[in-house]
């Protein structure tokens, strides 16, 4: 769990002392500049919670209710001749002048009626390997509401909403279906650090809206921080299945732990740990992460947050070939420290900035420089490449404008990406007990999905 950046300021921290005493200043006084120094690291919640979230969940409810009362006009009704079948393919003129064209196999395949599809379950009835190849309509009717369509082989009749069409039309694309989802992502250095995202506990308890805006805040910003969280694992452990389910690993379920080596896994001491992402030996690495300080007593461990895709754009700014090799070049990783652990991922090996294959945009850092294995896959030209550019990810990452360091506190816990920020912590001293959880990537993202966006929207994205 964990790498090493910058260990040498890291283990400066471990003198607490001394820390504290250079820094309270600091602490204190806000910081809104991109220029902010690594000595910024607050003790408290030095910022108020954001409220984009809130303002953009009730803008898309307001123009979708808006939409319902006030539909656009998308097809002039009075002209016939705006749907029509031609040869294996259905037209549709759309009142702005475009025709899509659809086959007519893809509608028949794609119906919606209730004999076809499962309003509820949202799956598939229809067997599409009995519906004829050669299928085509015996009419094509506008109606107030959308396509309809009685197919010639057995008299079955198909109805397309309007905007499902428009939405799903391939032939030419209207909508683009690659579109990222939701409120658009914020990258951040520590300037940040002026106003966290940070949501209430009773809120998140209390309501789906709390449980919303939480969890928009991680979209957004890749973590959020909760506070007025009673300092217990029950309660730490409720929180966490607001989202969904704990995740299961060979460190088990919801963790209570403390530097006593418990795992074979340095997370289980007390010495400083640079900036990684957790589980890049799982072929699915886990998709947020919790911790919640229960007690300690001693000094240091202070929090380090750094957003891996700010970091990542620097670096494709500063250095594009770097960026492009770690992009390229797989990194085989693994974790073997209980004598009944062996995890390798499958792939074996995967770059350390992953894309999306269409869209080409960045979705996932996967970085831990002390869960790497041997690198005996590269030829020597990709040695020398892949170290130039692991020593470049390093100088950005390390770069202290670009970490967060706060100071874990009971009754405040911290949720992230571990898709998209890396953590890691100062060395400490004393008694120290965390408690925290991994949830699936997926589960999140449902989560997320289904209380910010409304369902029927939902429905016809599908």
């Amino acid at each position: 769990m964990n790498t090493a950046t910058s260990l040498a300021a890291l283990r400066s921290l471990v003198s607490p002392a001394r820390a504290a005493a250079q820094r309270l200043a600091t602490l204190q006084r806000p910081s809104f500049t991109t220029t902010a120094s690594l000595s910024t690291i607050p003790t408290k919640a030095a910022g108020r919670s954001l409220t984009h979230s809130r303002v953009a969940f009730a803008r898309r409810h307001f123009s979708a209710e808006t939409q319902k009362r006030d539909p656009p006009k998308l097809v002039d009704l009075g002209d016939d001749s705006n749907a029509t079948a031609v040869d294996k393919k259905v037209h549709l003129r759309w009142a702005d002048g475009t025709t899509s064209r659809f086959h007519s196999f893809w509608l028949r395949d794609h119906c919606h009626c209730p004999e076809c599809y499962h309003s509820v379950t949202k799956q598939r009835l229809a067997n599409t390997f009995k519906i004829p190849r050669d299928i085509k309509p015996r009419s094509v009717t506008l109606s107030p509401t959308g396509l309809e369509v009685i197919w010639d082989n057995d008299y079955h009749k198909s109805h397309y909403d309007y905007s499902w069409l428009q939405k799903h039309s391939y032939d030419p694309k209207i909508s683009d279906p690659n579109k990222p989802e939701g409120a658009a992502k914020i990258t951040w250095n520590n300037s940040i650090a002026s106003h966290l995202p940070e949501v209430a506990y009773k809120d998140v308890m209390a309501s789906d809206k709390g449980l919303a805006t939480w969890l928009n805040n991680i979209h957004v910003y890749g973590f959020s921080f909760v506070s007025g969280v009673p300092v217990t694992t029950e309660a730490t452990e409720a929180l966490a299945k607001r989202i969904t389910f704990i995740r299961e690993t060979h460190y088990g379920g919801f963790w209570d732990f403390t530097s006593d080596l418990g795992h074979g896994d340095t997370a289980y001491t007390d010495i400083p740990l640079g900036a990684h992402t957790d589980t890049t030996y799982f072929t699915d690495p886990a998709g947020l992460q919790m911790f919640h300080l229960l007690y300690h007593d001693g000094e240091g461990g202070h929090n380090l947050l750094v957003d891996g895709f700010h970091c990542a754009k620097v670096l494709k700014e500063k250095y594009p070939q770097s960026y492009k090799t770690l992009t390229e070049i797989g990194v085989p990783s693994h974790s073997a420290g209980d004598p009944a652990t062996h995890i390798i991922p499958s792939p074996r090996r995967n770059p350390i900035l992953n894309h999306d294959p269409v869209t080409n945009e960045l979705t996932q850092v996967r970085f831990n420089n002390d869960d790497r294995s041997t690198l005996d896959h590269l030829d020597a030209l990709q040695v020398e490449a892949f170290y130039s550019a692991l020593f470049d990810w390093n100088e950005v990452l390390s770069d202290e404008k670009n970490m967060l360091w706060t100071k874990f506190q009971p009754g405040r816990v911290l949720i992230f990406d571990n898709w998209r920020c890396l953590h890691g912590r100062s060395g400490f001293t004393g008694k120290r007990r965390m408690c925290g959880a991994y949830t699936n990537w997926d589960d999140y993202r449902s989560r997320w999905r289904t209380l910010n966006t409304p369902s029927e929207q939902l429905a016809e994205e599908l």
